[in-house]
């Protein structure tokens, strides 16, 4: 069971092609500063622009560097359940700890199109699975009792929850009875609150840029030290908010170029974030002192 501070990671770009050195030197900061498991080719490491080839290269790519120091779970994802189930053996050879599949996006499928998506890809690799649960990206919404269906099948084994909505770990485990499920959440700003109704950790944006200050956060919980949990979600919250300003990963790349991590660089159709937002992420990570020692 995946727990703590795992990081959704952003895919660093250089004159328009993976960054991959960049790649190499994040993966090693992230085992150095806590950060218990690494998540490439999500949402945040801009998955929908790049190519078939990139994917796989970026997956591979983080598990070569991880080198079993911390889990790998690879984003393989698609709104095709062909080409999903393609990913995940793929991610299976490389040597991916686990995959994460994002929910069927613009084909807009019934909770029985869900369960049959998921239920492909199960039945066509031995990987473990995630269910990627985020309704503002992909429009559909699984609900709590298709949830529980697909958490029957063995390698079901979690969700990444980005519906926002901090009671659902609690109705998934009143639902679930006394069956393991892995809840790690998809959303910063309310994990705190997610932890407390059940969750075992988050898959972070806000890692990217302070994986120390996010491990700490969740190494406090763990220990049973609520208060101290309280005030280190408080500090990062600014943060938290300042890389939603704008559609992300843009807001988010910013800020790990400003450590001098890799070029704020992104693909369209997204771009670099405006003045405010710029100005935005540079106070936040001004408050957690991030711009005075260029490391998290």
């Amino acid at each position: 069971m995946f727990q703590g501070s795992l990081c959704a990671l952003i895919t660093p770009f250089r004159d328009g092609e993976v960054d991959e050195a960049a790649i190499r030197e994040i993966v090693d900061w992230h085992v150095a500063e806590g950060t218990t498991g690494l998540v490439p080719c999500g949402t945040t490491g801009e998955s929908p622009v790049l190519s078939h080839e990139e994917h796989d290269r970026v997956v591979s790519l983080t598990i070569e560097c991880a080198a079993g120091r911390i889990p790998v779970i690879a984003g393989t994802g698609s709104n095709s359940t062909r080409e999903a189930i393609r990913l995940t053996q793929h991610a299976r050879a490389a040597g991916a700890d686990a995959a994460l599949l994002v929910m069927p996006y613009y084909n807009k499928p019934t909770q029985e199109g869900m369960y049959g998506h998921f239920r492909a890809v199960h039945d066509a690799t031995d990987l473990p699975l995630y269910i990627y649960n985020i309704p503002g990206r992909c429009v559909v919404d699984m609900s709590i009792d298709t949830m529980v269906r697909l958490a029957e099948l063995p390698r079901i084994v979690g969700v990444k929850d980005a519906s926002n909505d901090p009671v659902r770990p609690h109705q998934l485990r009143a639902a679930l009875a006394d069956r393991e499920f892995n809840q790690l959440s998809g959303e910063d700003a309310s994990q705190l609150a997610f932890l407390a109704c059940g969750g075992h950790g988050t898959i972070s944006v806000t890692a990217n840029v302070a994986p120390r200050e996010c491990a700490a956060m969740h190494q406090a919980w763990q220990a049973g030290d609520a208060a101290k949990a309280l005030e280190l979600h408080e500090r990062l919250m600014p943060l938290h908010e300042a890389l939603f300003v704008e559609t992300s990963p843009g807001p988010v790349k910013f800020a790990t170029s400003l450590l001098g991590r890799c070029s704020s660089e992104i693909r369209l159709p997204l771009v670099q974030p405006g003045p405010s937002t710029q100005q935005a992420v540079r106070d936040a990570m001004a408050g957690l002192d991030l711009l005075a020692n260029g490391a998290g």
